[in-house]
């Protein structure tokens, strides 16, 4: 069957040098106009315009919303596999999010993302406010490198923009897609739902209603680790006039489930003689769970830090009962100057749950609550483009927490707001009609605000240091708040209480009530020329900036500053030998200050706690290649590599001397004076930063039963080792790995059914995507990716 053009997926294929050398010596061949066929090119918004992907002089990659369903992502937890240089490690309240190195280990309110989400070209505060929306896409757009002019917030890292299909006027129909598989080994089965209709209402007036179901058994031998999310979207849009267009859309979405979890890899005990920590692995099945009885009885064998006694079994099971709402319009006006656009919205969500993804129960009730408002014009005058803009954000955060780490506990009582202002403009200077000049700056002031209050406890043997355990010792149990602790423990103000017979309860109250304001100008400066017709080679320098914060309760540690970031990139977009071989390159240098990073340490009393800090800095360098080809209309290939060399340059930080040595894979010595370990991490590689990520993969259509098409995709990832953990232990580091996914599809001759046959992680590995050190409790615990799963998809349009 012959085409004349052929849609490319996001999803990456093989290409050997020996076929690319091939393909350019042939460059010159003239094909026969019978013949022609050639990629697609696709449409993305990231800069507020609409142009080609390869008219687009930035690094950035797009998945289209059918490339998101055949791979059967439904949240942010698998877009890593799309994008090479990004890397996603899913946690039971949020994702985190790192792109070339740069990111946090936070889902807290009080610390911004490193990577900007944006749903809809809306701003999203908190990684817990990014469930629920992969459903009936357009696309996907990932930003890599810091986003300082444009976007509604700062971020250094990059952006995620997620954007719905809009609804189409004049037109009538939709589509439903339903997929049901089976995940190996775990006895588990996972049933995915997404359907939307289009109504036009009359020829200027037309509404969209989307809705997704997911339901996934847990994939872990205790019970936990499972996925139910519900949810549902509307929208209108309006030509008001040849010139206003109105859109207004709403959304909702549910969580009602156990959650992500993890499982033990294993515990370190201190050697006093050899004064170094060993590391004991638990023998357990990688995916066995935190409450299984042979992790419980794991659980046992650990000492519970200063209460000198063994540790007690977690006996709450986790569960999430979250809701997310939103409401945004986009209006659009057509005036002599340019086309207006003003972009009001809301967003709010209500969190409910109880986690133990930490090895430690953790229990939360979170309201967060945003309003943004963004104002913009963008036309042309002469030889300049021009957008200008300005932005208004305010977000509002009620924390009620608990946790207990069995000898220490905490309750925290938090409200923190921001509020924030920037204004920006962007100038493209047409010099030629192949050669252009870009500048952009933005001005942003960021202001924030905290009213914390903390309570925490700790249970103390005050012989453990003479090696006489406490073994009459209590523990903290998971209660709501001081009051409902069932043993002694002091009132407000009062010394320590004995417990037991030779341990004392302690108490410690923490009030802050802080304000703090952080201004930054950021700029972006590029030159773009047009080599051909289908060649663009372009450099830029960019800035990107994140604002300062607070750390609830952390004494020492009250707040910290921002975070800055210069990337420098060149690169090369080229589409060759009649549009059919896509060719780009790119090379980046990025310089990263004042880093900000989050874990859970102690502070300056010695109580644990969620610590940001401004550790030091780093140098990330790297090259990437991408390539498409269209070897005939039936038969794609591709390949994306990705090279990536990210090193701390200065990485420098202190913990408090409590008796033991902190266990961290970094050199460390006692400050001069005592009172403090120095800890230096200097010359180690970046989080999440695998030098090497290749995609590779092939698509191959046939014809059969004289109609019908049958279409072939195999693909496969690549990652070489990283870290994944803060305290750079040996254990932390993450193995190189390979992800393997195939597919088999028929589709009818009008494209208006088809049915699908997959099989994902061919492989079988479950490959840890984080590996953290509980504190205090000194287990090592890792989330795990999927096992292998198959299954079948259908899909029907109408």
């Amino acid at each position: 069957m012959m085409k004349t053009s052929r849609r490319y997926p996001t999803k990456h294929f093989p290409l050997s040098m020996l076929t690319l050398s091939l393909m350019l010596a042939n460059h010159s061949h003239v094909v026969a106009e019978d013949e022609l066929f050639s990629l697609e090119e696709i449409v993305v918004t990231a800069q507020r315009k609409e142009e080609g992907l390869q008219d687009a002089a930035i690094a950035i990659d797009v998945a289209t919303g059918e490339d998101l369903v055949e791979a059967g992502i439904t949240d942010m937890a698998r877009l890593e596999e799309l994008s090479p240089g990004l890397t996603i490690q899913p946690t039971s309240n949020g994702n985190l999010i790192f792109i070339r190195g740069v990111g946090n280990f936070t889902v807290t309110a009080n610390s911004d993302p490193a990577s900007a989400f944006n749903y809809d070209g809306v701003y999203v505060a908190r990684p817990t406010s990014s469930t629920g929306v992969f459903y009936d896409l357009d696309r996907v757009e990932i930003l890599k490198g810091p986003q300082g002019t444009l976007y509604g917030r700062n971020a250094t890292g990059g952006a995620i923009n997620v954007i719905p299909t809009r609804p189409q006027l004049g037109e009538t129909g939709g589509y439903l897609t339903a997929s049901v598989g089976t995940l190996d080994g775990v006895d588990a089965d996972a049933v995915t739902v997404e359907g939307a209709v289009n109504v036009s209402l009359n020829d200027a007036n037309a509404v969209r209603l989307s809705g997704s179901y997911v339901d996934q058994d847990p994939t872990f031998e205790d019970g936990t680790n499972d996925n139910e999310t519900q949810a549902l979207r509307m929208q209108w849009l309006s030509e008001v006039s040849p010139d206003l267009t109105v859109r207004v859309s709403g959304d909702y979405a549910r969580k009602d489930d156990v959650g992500t979890s993890v499982t033990y890899l294993g515990r370190y005990a201190f050697n006093p003689y050899l004064d170094q920590y060993a590391y004991i692995p638990s023998g357990l099945s990688e995916s066995e769970g935190l409450y299984s009885d042979q992790a419980q009885a794991f659980r046992q064998q650990q000492l519970a830090g200063p209460s000198g006694r063994l540790g007690d079994t977690l006996d709450h099971f986790p569960f999430q009962d979250n809701q997310y709402y939103g409401l945004h319009a986009e209006i659009e006006y057509e005036t002599d100057l340019g086309t207006v656009t003003l972009q009001p919205a809301w967003r709010k969500s209500e969190l409910d749950y109880l986690s133990s993804a930490a090895a430690f129960l953790y229990r939360q009730k979170q309201s967060d609550e945003q309003f943004s408002f963004e104002a913009r014009i963008a036309g042309t005058r002469g030889i300049v483009d021009y957008i200008v803009g300005a932005y208004y954000y305010e977000d509002s955060t009620e924390l009620d927490t608990s946790l207990t780490l069995s000898a220490v506990t905490s309750f925290l009582d938090t409200d923190y707001s921001t509020e924030s202002y920037a204004t920006f403009a962007r100038l493209t200077a047409n010099i030629t009609e192949d050669f252009r000049l870009v500048a952009a700056v933005r001005y942003t002031e960021d202001n924030k605000e905290t009213d914390d209050n903390v309570v925490g406890g700790s249970i103390i043997c005050t012989t453990l240091t003479l090696g006489i355990p406490c073994f009459d010792a209590p523990l903290f149990p998971l209660v709501d708040s001081p009051d409902d602790i069932p043993f002694p423990f002091p009132a407000t103000g009062m010394p320590p209480v004995p417990v037991g017979e030779r341990a004392i309860a302690i108490r410690n109250e923490t009030h802050i009530d802080d304000d703090l304001s952080n201004d930054k100008v950021t700029y972006r400066l590029g030159v773009e020329y047009n080599l051909a017709e289908q060649s663009l080679l372009y450099a830029s320098v960019e800035t990107g900036y994140r604002s300062g914060g607070f750390n609830s309760g952390a004494i020492g540690f009250e707040s910290f500053d921002p975070e800055y970031i210069t990337a420098f990139t060149l690169g090369s977009k080229n589409r060759l030998y009649d549009d059919r071989l896509q060719l780009n390159l790119e090379a980046f240098y990025w310089e990263y200050e004042d880093q900000q990073v989050s874990h859970v340490g102690l502070d300056a009393a010695g109580r644990t706690t969620n610590i940001t800090e401004n550790i030091g800095k780093s140098e990330i360098r790297g090259i990437e290649i991408e390539t498409k080809f269209l070897l005939t209309p039936d038969t794609l290939l591709s390949a994306d590599v990705h090279y990536l060399d990210a090193e701390n340059t200065a990485f420098e930080y202190q913990n408090p001397d409590v008796g033991l040595p902190p266990n961290v894979g970094c050199d460390m010595s006692l400050a001069e004076g005592g009172g403090f370990w120095d800890i230096d991490c200097t010359g180690k590689p970046a989080f999440n930063s695998p030098k090497w990520t290749v995609n590779l993969g092939v698509e191959q259509s046939f014809t059969v039963f004289k109609d019908f098409e049958l279409t072939a995709s195999l693909d496969s990832q690549y990652k070489s080792g990283s870290y994944s953990g803060f305290n750079y232990l040996k254990e932390q580091y993450r193995e190189s790995f390979w992800l393997t996914n195939a597919s088999l599809k028929l589709t009818n001759a009008d494209e208006s059914w088809s049915v699908s046959a997959y099989v994902r992680n061919i492989e079988g590995d479950r490959t840890p995507n984080y590996i953290s050190a509980t504190p205090v409790l000194n287990y090592l615990v890792s989330g795990v990716s999927l096992p292998r799963n198959y299954g079948l998809r259908f899909f029907y349009q109408f």
